[in-house]
């Protein structure tokens, strides 16, 4: 019995329609921070599918959402 796929980084950027090489999303996160309060889904950066994409599968809780809280996370300042 197969169980749930199990996605990555790489995946999620090809997902949301950007570039997807490790390389990419270095930079993309390099240039990307966040506020520490703020909410990924509240970024200026994404566009309305992409955001409605990442609010989506939030709520379901669905496969995605481990890839994508470590998006959160990456995105987020560590201090």
């Amino acid at each position: 019995m197969l169980g749930e796929p199990e996605y990555t980084l790489n995946e999620l950027f090809a997902q949301l329609g950007l570039e997807s090489s490790d390389e990419a999303i270095d930079k993309f996160i390099s240039q990307h921070k966040l506020a520490k309060e703020q909410s990924l889904t509240d970024a200026d950066f994404w566009t309305d599918s992409q955001r409605a994409f990442l609010q989506e599968e939030w709520k379901r809780d669905a496969v995605w959402v481990e890839i994508i809280d470590e998006l959160n996370v990456r995105l987020h300042p560590t201090a």
